[in-house]
């Protein structure tokens, strides 16, 4: 006979979590909902005339895909943000932008503690879904840590990305620019201002924008939990959870950073003295892990590099950061899983440790819901869209890892298209994730064990 086991999920002082939360307004559903109205109302802003560098009111469609790429931290675009928008279009990108990257639940506890206002059960099980933790308890402890942090590492990049670009651009654009790009690569965005979709193709062998963009882009997108437990760690041991990030991390941005030179020496590369190719190569190692940013023409790369990139943009960043993509640790998980089956062990096991079995079954679930939306996006474009495949595919994963880097497609999309587009950088940025925590936290856990019969595999 089968077993059934009921269990209930409570919070940290015994109240069932379903008694804090109706179905109908779920930690989940706030979320999605939170981010939705974000980016409408982003759009409506978007729409005004004082947006537009033309002083014309804009398309809808168009502001709307520029507000979910900016609330979404993606960076595809279907028109220059350097030309199309004035400045305070620009503000108001930036401004979704930072909402989007740090949560808009971590905004709206930052303006809770300017208010001096209290932050209860229901307002701390939020930001702990928004921030991807395990537990309640910290959280707002948590949210100021990362807020000062996040707050003073792009001050610090935008003085040096000012200072760098006075020559350029001149006083005071330079310090527009040194902020944009500063809290744009540390929200793992890819937004630019330099106009004509170029991104940062003339700064390719410039070791002050190339070094300060991706440690910012590190910085935003290996996690916030990763970050305050490497500063603030009192034991001599990482968590697992950090170990593993910065492993896979480190291992993505090697190979990469080789795999792009191996490839690209002789093509885009080639125009550059040696130095610029390593930062090139290192450059473009980096921002595949969901920043957008570019210092090559993506478009003018082999095909084996862009299929490349594509698996990096699947991967993204870390959990509980501003990047997107299945996340590193549940790439690492997976790897963990089949490296422990190899090896005959019954359970998985890294670093040490065992993990447990329904960890990894997330990490599955995660992905194969992933490649499902890639695959019917994709499906969908191949349709309507009048681009080879590979461009299709690239740009899909592009905007599911809420990456950002194109091969041209995007600005060229149809109506239908850019809908989809928009469907796929909000699901990239809350979908799989934001599903598997609604599946983890319904009302009742209910667990049936039926006999067990083997299925044959491989």
């Amino acid at each position: 006979m089968a077993e059934l086991v009921e269990r209930g999920k409570r919070t940290p002082l015994g109240v069932p979590e379903h008694r804090l939360f109706s179905p109908r307004f779920s930690p989940p559903k706030v979320l999605v909902a939170g981010f939705a109205a974000v980016i409408l109302a982003g759009a409506v802003l978007l729409c005004l005339p004082f947006a537009s560098a033309s002083g014309r009111a804009g398309g809808f469609l168009t502001a709307l895909f520029t507000a979910t790429s900016a609330v979404c931290v993606t960076g595809l675009v279907v028109v220059d943000t350097g030309t199309y928008w004035s400045f305070w279009g620009q503000l108001i990108i930036l401004i979704l932008i930072q909402i989007g990257g740090l949560g808009f639940m971590t905004m709206a506890t930052l303006f809770f503690l300017l208010m001096g206002k209290r932050i209860g059960l229901k307002e701390r099980m939020l930001i702990r879904e928004s921030l991807n933790q395990i537990d309640v308890a910290g959280v707002v402890r948590l949210v100021r840590a990362v807020l000062i942090f996040t707050f003073v590492t792009e001050g610090i990049f935008a003085f040096i990305l000012t200072w760098r670009w006075f020559s350029d651009v001149g006083w005071p654009r330079c310090l527009w620019f040194g902020l944009f790009h500063s809290v744009s690569a540390f929200n793992n965005a890819g937004f630019d201002l330099f106009g004509d979709f170029r991104s940062l193709i003339p700064y390719a062998g410039d070791p002050v924008v190339v070094l300060s963009i991706t440690t910012l882009i590190i910085l935003g997108g290996i996690g916030f939990s990763v970050v305050m437990n490497v500063a603030g760690r009192r034991e001599k041991r990482l968590s697992l959870h950090s170990r593993l990030a910065l492993t896979v991390t480190a291992l993505l941005i090697g190979g990469g950073f080789f795999f792009f030179l191996l490839l690209e020496w002789s093509n885009v590369l080639r125009p550059l003295p040696l130095s610029g190719k390593l930062l090139a190569a290192y450059f473009q190692s980096v921002t595949p892990r969901t920043a957008g940013y570019n210092t090559v023409d993506i478009a003018g790369l082999r095909s084996a590099t862009q299929f490349l990139l594509i698996i990096l943009m699947f991967i993204g960043a870390s959990p509980g950061s501003t990047g997107g993509g299945i996340k590193t640790t549940t790439f690492g998980l997976l790897l963990v899983a089949a490296w422990s089956l190899a090896r005959g062990r019954e359970d998985p096991e890294v670093m040490r440790r065992r993990v447990l079995p329904e960890q990894v079954y997330k990490a599955l679930a995660v992905t194969l819901l992933a490649m499902g939306l890639v695959t019917t996006v994709t499906l969908v474009l191949s349709i309507t869209e009048k681009a080879d495949f590979l461009s299709i595919l690239f740009e899909t994963v592009s905007a599911f890892g809420t990456v950002g880097l194109s091969m041209g497609l995007t600005p060229h999309l149809t109506s239908l298209g850019r809908i989809l587009i928009i469907l796929t950088m909000f699901s990239g940025r809350l979908g799989p994730l934001t599903l598997v925590f609604a599946l983890a936290q319904r009302r009742r856990k209910t667990f049936v064990r039926y006999p067990e019969e083997k299925i044959l595999i491989g």
